[in-house]
Formats: structure tokens, C-alpha cells, sequence
């Protein structure tokens, strides 16, 4: 069982929420703490690893994007194990995607490689290719949520 700290509270059996200040490097904590959690429920190691990136990068957007470095700002993550079914949200304090994820233009990897666009901007897109089922949503004053869905068998 994962034990409560500062950051970590155990909402139920199979419910954990993290709270994090807006500051690099506390991603950390969810990448664990979500590592852990997996690992526990049965996921195979190579679908942590997946969980592991899309936690870290859903986390390091609502710091830099969603709460723009405030860091008395804070990043909300609530994860959830039941029926197999794994689901992360991860709120920041912000205003959210001005565009849909899906009106996105897809990162071109090739001109990244070569320096022809910038190397960040793959943050979705690696988060959309790696869970199973992603969402973005406004959630009125308190924030923006990106939901993100691992299943046990895919």
C-alpha cells in the first residue's frame, strides 16, 4: 500500500490523489507514485514505462503551460485503478488548449531531426500514442484536466 504524505492522500482503495507545486522536477513524484500503482494493479513492465512518460509529460505541460510556472499554482494528479482499467487526470490552474487536440497538427519528426522546427511539441503526441484513450477538458474556474486511460489488456 502506498503510505500518505505531503503530497500523496489516499482517497480510497483505489483511489490516490498527488498534489504538486507548479516546479520542475516534482513530476517525479507522479511518475512514481503512478509506476507504483501499476505495478501493483498487474501491468506489464513496457505498459509502466508508457504510463510513466504520459504522467511525466501531462505533468510538465500543466506546469509550464496550463500554470505558466507559478508555483504557488498547483498540478492535481488523481489516479484511479478499477476493472482493469487504469485512469490518470492531471489538473493544472490554467485555461487550457485554445485549439482541440485533434485540430493539432501532428509534430513532423523528420524536420525536428533536422533542426527545421522546434524539438518541443511532442508532449500530446507522445501522450496521445502511448495511452489508450486521451481527453482534454475545461473544467469552469478550477482549471483545465487532461484525462488519460490505460488499459490492462490492450
Amino acid at each position: 500500500m502506498i503510505k500518505e504524505n505531503e503530497y500523496i492522500k489516499v482517497l480510497d482503495d483505489n483511489t490516490i490523489e498527488i498534489n504538486l507545486p507548479s516546479e520542475l522536477g516534482y513530476e517525479r513524484i507522479a511518475m512514481d507514485c503512478s509506476a507504483s500503482f501499476a505495478r501493483i494493479a498487474g501491468f506489464a513492465p513496457e505498459r509502466i514505462e508508457d504510463l510513466k512518460t504520459a504522467v511525466s509529460e501531462a505533468c510538465i505541460n500543466a506546469m509550464e503551460h496550463g500554470n505558466k510556472h507559478h508555483p504557488d499554482d498547483r498540478v492535481v494528479i488523481k489516479m484511479n485503478y478499477s476493472d482493469n482499467v487504469f485512469t490518470v487526470s492531471v489538473m493544472d490552474q490554467g485555461e487550457g488548449l485554445k485549439v482541440s487536440f485533434d485540430e493539432m497538427e501532428p509534430p513532423d519528426i523528420t524536420k525536428k531531426i533536422n533542426n527545421l522546427q522546434t524539438p518541443r511539441g511532442l508532449g500530446l503526441f507522445l501522450i496521445k500514442q502511448l495511452m489508450d484513450q486521451v481527453e482534454f477538458n475545461k473544467v469552469s474556474n478550477e482549471g483545465h484536466i487532461i484525462r488519460m486511460v490505460l488499459k490492462l489488456a490492450k
